[in-house]
C-alpha cells in the first residue's frame, strides 16, 4: 500500500506506547500467574496505531452508539487490550494487575461485565461475524458514520465461521469493516497451518471480496497507511494482513515455539524498557466520535403488537403465526429486524422481508454467521434481532448461542420443522434436540407455544424479553386454541382441561398437546379424566401449576413430547415435581433415529400419538 508521511515524533509516539503495553502485558500476566503474554505482544504496534491514531471513541464513553467499534476475535490476546485501555486511561495499572483474579472483571478472556467490551470472546472464529452484524448495522440501519475493526488470530482463520463471515461482509460491501489478521506463525502446538504464508493469507480474503493489504505488523508507518487505504476504499471491506512474530520484543522468547499461554520471567520487561524514545504515557489522546447515530430507546415493554385475528378451530402452523407476528413487531418497531439462512419461506420470515425489506438481512446457508451477525446487531442496544432457520440447523451454532449467553446478548431465535412431526422430509430435519440445547444456556427462555395465538403472544413476549430467548416453532398447520384475548405470561401455564373427577394430568406442547387432548377424549369414554396442561414456556416451566394439578388428581403425571428425552419436557417437568414424594412422572418421546413418513404416522410410530397416551395412563401403577 501507499506510503504516508509519518512524523517522527509521533511514530516513536506510537511505538513508545507499544512497548508500554508490552510491558503491561507481560506484569499482569506475570501477577495472575497464567496468561498469554506472547499473543499479546505480537499485536502490540496494531493496537496502538488504532488505539491512538486511527479509531473514534471517548474514553468518558467507551460504548458510545456513534464510537468505533473494537472486536478482539483473538480474545486470549486480551492482556493487550486491557493494556491498550490503560494507555487511554480508563483502567489504572493496580486494575490490570487484578487480571484473572475471581473478584475482578479483568478476566483471562473478555466479557462485557467490562464497559467497554461489547461480546465476550476467545471461542475462536467467531468475532468476525460480530463485526460484520455491527458493521451491517453501522451501515444500512443507523446509516452512522462508525467503523469496525476486528482484530483475528491467524490460527483461528482455519475456522469456518470466519469464512462465512468474510462472505457476508462482501455481499453487503461493509467498506466500513477493517479486518486485521495478527500472523504472527505460531499456535498453541506448533505451528499453524500457513505459518508466514502472508500472500496465501491475502489471496483468501481477496477471493471473499476483500481489499487485502499486506503490512509489517510492527511497522508503524505500514500500519498508518494500511489504515488509510481502508478508509478510502469504497464498496468493499478491507483486511489486513499483519506478519509478527509472537512474542514479539521478548528476548529469548520471540518467534519460539511452545510461548504460548505462559507467563514470560519478568525481567525480560528490561530489554523493553530499554527501546523507550521518551514519550510519556498519555501524551496520545484518541479521537472523538462524530456523533451521528440516532439516538433510540428499546426498553423492555416498548414493543407492543396489535391482538392475534385468528378463529377459534381455523387450522394455522405456529411459524406461519410467528411469521405474521413478526411483521407486526417491525410495523411498531423499526428497530426489530429479522434475519434467515434461506430459510424464510419455510419459517415465514419472509412476511416481514415484503413488509420491511429493510428491516431484514438475508444470511444464507450459514447459520454460525447466521448468529454471529444476529449478536453484533444487537450491540449497544441497536436493534433487536429475530434469527429463524429450521431448528435443527441452530445446533451447528451452538457455541455461538453459548457465547451469546456469555456476552449477555438480546438474542432471538425461532426454530421451525421440530420433531418427527414434520414428516417425510426425514430425521436430518427433524429437530429433537433442540429444547436441550437451549435449556441449557444460563438465562434462556424457551418458547413452546401450541397454537396460532400462543406463538403471537410468544414473539411479542421474545421482543420484550432480554437475554437469550428461543420459541420452538411447529410446521404442522393445527386448530387454533386459544381466544384471541387470551393472557400469556413467561413461567405460567395454561390448563386447557380439567374436571373434579379427573384422576391423571397429561402435559403436552405443539402437537403433542392435541394428541393428550385426543387421548383425554378416549380416555373419558372409558371413564378416566385428565387434566391437560399446556406448559407454553419450557424455561422457565410452571411447575407450580403442575404440582397443583398433580397432587389434586393423586398424583400421576404423563408428559409427551416430539422430541428426544435428554433435556426435554419430560426431564424439565420431572425435575420441577422432585421434591413432591406423592408425585410420579412417566414419560413418552422419541427413543430413536427417526425415518421419512406421513407426519401422522410417524407421531404413532415413534409413541408419541393419542393411543400410546392413552396405554400410558392404562399402564400407570
Amino acid at each position: 500500500c501507499r506510503r504516508m508521511t509519518v512524523s517522527e515524533q509521533l511514530r516513536h509516539d506510537l511505538e513508545d506506547a507499544a512497548n508500554r503495553m508490552r510491558i503491561s502485558s507481560i506484569e499482569m500476566t506475570c501477577a495472575s500467574k497464567s496468561g498469554h503474554p506472547t499473543s499479546s505482544t505480537s499485536a502490540a504496534e496494531i493496537m496502538s496505531t488504532l488505539f491512538f491514531s486511527e479509531m473514534k471513541y471517548d474514553v468518558a464513553e467507551p460504548k458510545s452508539a456513534s464510537a468505533d467499534r473494537f472486536i478482539l476475535s483473538k480474545g486470549h490476546a486480551c492482556p493487550i487490550l486491557y493494556a491498550a485501555w490503560e494507555e487511554a486511561g480508563l483502567l489504572s495499572h493496580e486494575q490490570v494487575l487484578s487480571l484473572r483474579k475471581i473478584d475482578s472483571d479483568i478476566e483471562g478472556h473478555p466479557t462485557p461485565r467490562l464497559n467497554f467490551i461489547d461480546v465476550a470472546t476467545g471461542s475462536l472464529g467467531q468475532g468476525l461475524g460480530v463485526a460484520t452484524g455491527m458493521a451491517y448495522v453501522g451501515k444500512y440501519i443507523d446509516k452512522a458514520s462508525y467503523r469496525v475493526f476486528c482484530l483475528l488470530g491467524d490460527g483461528e482463520s482455519a475456522e469456518g465461521s470466519v469464512w462465512e463471515a468474510a462472505a457476508f461482509a462482501s455481499i453487503y460491501k461493509l467498506d466500513n469493516l477493517v479486518a486485521i489478521v495478527d500472523v504472527n506463525r505460531l499456535g498453541q502446538s506448533q505451528a499453524t497451518s500457513l505459518g508466514h504464508d502472508v500472500e496465501t493469507y491475502k489471496a483468501r480474503f481477496a477471493a471473499f471480496g476483500f481489499n487485502a493489504i499486506i503490512v509489517d505488523g510492527h511497522n508503524v508507518e505500514e500500519l498508518l497507511a494500511a489504515y488509510e487505504t481502508a478508509r478510502n476504499t469504497k464498496g468493499k471491506p478491507t483486511a489486513l494482513i499483519a506478519k509478527t512474530l509472537k512474542g514479539k520484543g521478548i528476548e529469548g522468547i520471540e518467534n519460539e515455539d511452545n510461548w504460548h499461554g505462559k507467563p514470560v520471567p519478568a525481567e525480560t520487561i528490561n530489554a523493553i524498557k530499554a527501546r523507550f524514545h521518551g514519550s510519556q504515557k498519555g501524551k496520545l489522546v484518541a479521537q472523538k466520535p462524530i456523533n451521528d447515530a440516532p439516538a433510540i430507546d428499546l426498553h423492555v415493554g416498548s414493543t407492543k403488537m396489535p391482538a392475534p385475528e385468528y378463529k377459534k378451530g381455523d387450522k394455522v402452523a405456529t411459524r406461519a403465526a410467528y411469521g405474521t407476528a413478526l411483521a407486526k413487531l417491525g410495523d411498531v418497531n423499526p428497530r426489530v429486524i429479522g434475519l434467515d439462512g434461506d430459510t424464510k419461506n419455510s419459517t415465514f420470515s419472509e412476511k416481514l422481508l415484503k413488509k420491511h425489506p429493510d428491516q431484514f438481512i438475508e444470511c444464507f446457508i450459514a447459520e454460525q454467521n447466521l448468529v454471529g451477525v444476529a449478536v453484533g446487531a444487537q450491540c449497544r442496544d441497536r436493534t433487536i434481532p429475530f434469527t429463524s432457520t429450521f431448528a435443527a440447523f441452530f445446533t451447528r451454532a451452538t457455541d455461538q448461542i453459548r457465547m451469546a449467553a456469555v456476552s449477555f446478548a438480546n438474542l432471538k431465535c425461532v426454530g421451525s420443522h421440530v420433531g418427527v412431526s414434520i414428516g417425510e422430509d426425514g430425521p436430518s430435519q427433524m429437530a429433537l434436540e433442540d429444547l436441550a440445547i437451549f435449556r441449557t444456556i444460563p438465562g434462556a427462555t424457551v418458547f413452546y407455544p401450541t397454537d396460532a395465538v400462543s406463538a403471537e403472544r410468544a414473539t411479542e413476549l421474545a421482543a420484550n424479553t432480554k437475554g437469550v430467548v428461543f420459541i420452538r416453532t411447529g410446521r404442522p398447520a393445527l386448530p387454533v386454541l386459544y381466544d384471541n384475548e387470551e393472557p400469556f405470561h413467561i413461567g405460567q401455564a395454561k390448563v386447557v382441561k380439567q374436571s373434579a373427577e379427573d384422576k391423571i394430568v397429561l402435559v403436552g406442547s405443539g402437537v403433542t398437546l392435541y394428541e393428550s387432548l385426543k387421548a383425554a377424549e378416549e380416555l373419558e369414554k372409558e371413564g378416566i379424566h385428565a387434566t391437560v396442561i399446556d406448559p407454553f414456556t419450557i424455561k422457565p416451566l410452571d411447575g407450580k401449576t403442575i404440582a397443583e394439578h398433580a397432587l389434586r388428581v393423586g398424583g400421576r403425571v404423563v408428559t409427551t413430547e416430539d422430541h428426544y428425552a435428554a433435556g426435554g419436557i419430560g426431564e424439565a417437568v420431572s425435575a420441577a415435581l422432585a421434591d413432591y414424594p406423592t408425585i410420579r412422572v412417566r414419560s413418552l418421546y422419541v427413543k430413536e433415529v427417526p425415518r421419512s413418513g406421513p407426519p401422522d404416522a410417524l407421531v404413532d410410530l415413534y409413541g408419541i400419538s393419542a393411543r400410546h397416551i392413552v396405554a400410558a395412563v392404562k399402564n400407570f401403577h
